[in-house]
């Protein structure tokens, strides 16, 4: 493993952390930023030095371990427990002054004579404090030098080594770094041979147990020298490889790493979001009263088109309707608003029964839970929070949404206006025959000579070729063919035929309103719900997915960083 490599490892464990705070359990990003950290303070130190610690419980024989090693008697050794109250470091090579400092190892000797073993050069020997001692100082600085050694040997003794603070405290919370433990079996020579085979095999089985199958289990007698020569080569050869530090560190890493990935929970289905959506949409639609605005919407079409384009003698009675639109306070919306401040502007529409208010917050959880299945409690939590904001805010969002959305056509339909003039050259029409046939009356009441009136002529066929006349009508010759003409004075013509035109055109024009009416319904249904839709992603879509995002994030860093 490189350093490079290690230097991704800790940015993306950091990144982790990052991504999770404020949603995972601050335990666990501390401890992973403490990891990160060490990582970061241990890669700035020498890599020529290799930190070997040697811990175990009291009377373990862990500093006649220590002696044995080095080769000569550096570590006071005594029947008075506990025997190490401070961390004793023995080195071999230059340079090991800042890495001992920030051990924080005060107690250090330079050895003057050759290392352990050849090639050994940059071995740093640590003699931990006991990590059951009854002083509690002596304990947590074990635990502190444990958590910063590159290689960890476990001295035990055939009393203890079966001891549940040992595994339960110290050797399980290393599971899956069996490259960094060893494990060793002190006073061997007190056993008999069987037994010594025996217990080192029920050893191995408890530290499997621990999750450290494949870590190093030796037997050895500090006093006798017995198995001394297996641990001083093992020793050197991490010293010679250098990469101990690095693997100790990959390793706390991967587990502190492997941990925020298992807190995340599983990742959200996939378009979750998008499948859920459709219904939070009907939900907060319901809410706004899209559909009575609608309705208004239509309503106020047909009326104004009956306005614009009804008989001229009757559309004042349309006029008398109130207008739905604005009885919605709906009409005229840019103009009651100051300028680029229609947010201002509210609605008329009546508050939403309390079953709806209640159907959108539940629409609202609903799409939290469906976005977040099977993600972790902790993330759930978050997103309900963020949404739990949108739906405080959401009875006013909703509100200025539809007020500021254009319901009402940007100009009049130019068909309106075309219906308008006609109907209005139909009247006029009609005026213009009752007061020529006023004129004709005039002259016939006073029994003057009637002036000359213009007459339409239009031929009816008889079916037996005979003529036919009607009251008011000058019979003319038959033409031989069985049609006999049929003619109407035009005053009479301009009077029957404006008020007829005039009411069917009328009919047409209800018709063709009818169908703008649902047409302007249709564009302002879509502006509604493109206007609810943008309240729900500010309110609650987009908050829920950037607590989502941020989990997609914190899992793939925390996933590099396990890798």
């Amino acid at each position: 493993m490189s350093r490079l490599d290690l230097a991704a490892r800790t940015a993306a464990l950091e990144n982790a952390a990052h991504e999770g705070e404020g949603r995972l359990a601050p335990e666990l990003l501390d401890a992973a930023r403490a990891v990160a950290e060490r990582a970061r303070e241990r890669g700035g130190l020498s890599a020529e030095h290799t930190v070997v610690a040697l811990a175990g419980a009291t009377g373990s024989g862990k500093s006649s371990v220590f002696n044995a090693v080095a080769g000569q008697d550096v570590a006071v050794t005594g029947v008075r427990r506990p025997t190490t109250s401070h961390a004793l470091a023995a080195y071999w090579g230059d340079g090991a002054g800042p890495l001992l400092a920030w051990l924080e190892v005060a107690r250090h000797v330079e050895m003057s004579g050759p290392p352990p073993a050849d090639d050994a050069t940059g071995l740093v020997l640590l003699d931990l404090p006991d990590h059951d001692s009854v002083v509690v100082d002596h304990r947590l600085r074990a635990e502190a030098l444990v958590g910063r050694a590159d290689l960890l040997v476990w001295v035990v003794d055939p009393q203890k080594y079966a001891d549940a603070a040992l595994h339960e405290g110290f050797l399980r919370p290393l599971a899956g770094r069996s490259d960094v433990v060893v494990v060793v079996l002190n006073q061997i020579d007190r056993l008999a041979p069987d037994e010594t085979r025996a217990m080192l095999a029920d050893l191995k089985r408890l530290v499997a147990a621990d999750g450290l199958d494949g870590a190093r289990v030796l037997g050895l007698s500090a006093a006798t020298g017995e198995g001394m020569d297996e641990l001083r080569a093992l020793l050197a050869k991490a010293a010679r490889k250098r990469e101990a530090a690095t693997a100790r560190l990959v390793g706390d890493e991967r587990a502190a790493a492997s941990d925020i990935v298992e807190a995340c929970g599983a990742q959200p289905p996939a378009r979750a979001a998008d499948r859920a959506r459709g219904a939070l949409l009907q939900a907060l639609e319901d809410a706004a009263g899209v559909t009575v605005v609608v309705d208004a919407v239509r309503a106020t079409a047909r009326r104004d088109a009956r306005a614009a384009t009804g008989w001229p003698l009757t559309r004042w009675l349309g006029r008398l309707r109130r207008d739905p639109l604005r009885r919605l306070g709906l009409r005229g919306v840019e103009q009651r608003a100051p300028q680029g401040r229609e947010d201002l502007v509210r609605t008329s529409l009546p508050s939403p029964a309390p079953a709806v208010r209640a159907a959108a917050a539940t629409g609202v959880r609903r799409y939290v839970e469906s976005v977040t299945d099977g993600v972790a409690d902790s993330w759930v939590l978050a997103a309900r929070a963020r949404a739990q904001q949108g739906i405080d805010d959401l009875p006013d969002a909703l509100d200025q949404a539809v007020a500021s959305t254009r319901l009402e056509a940007g100009r009049r339909p130019l068909w309106w206006r075309a219906v308008n003039v006609l109907q209005w050259t139909l009247i006029a029409a009609v005026g213009a025959g009752l007061a020529w046939l006023a004129v004709l009356f005039l002259f016939s009441y006073l029994r003057l000579p009637a002036p000359p009136t213009p007459v339409w002529t239009v031929p009816v066929p008889s079916g037996d070729g005979t003529e036919v006349v009607f009251p008011g009508a000058t019979p003319g010759p038959p033409d031989g063919l069985g049609v006999d003409p049929f003619q109407i004075p035009w005053p009479t013509l301009l009077v029957l035929g404006g008020l007829l035109l005039g009411v069917l055109v009328a009919l047409v024009s209800r018709v063709l309103a009818a169908i703008g009416a649902r047409r302007r319904a249709a564009v302002a249904r879509r502006r509604l719900r493109a206007a609810v839709a943008e309240v729900a992603d500010r309110l609650v879509r987009r908050p829920v997915g950037e607590e989502l995002a941020a989990l997609g994030r914190c899992r793939t860093a925390a996933t590099i960083a396990a890798s």
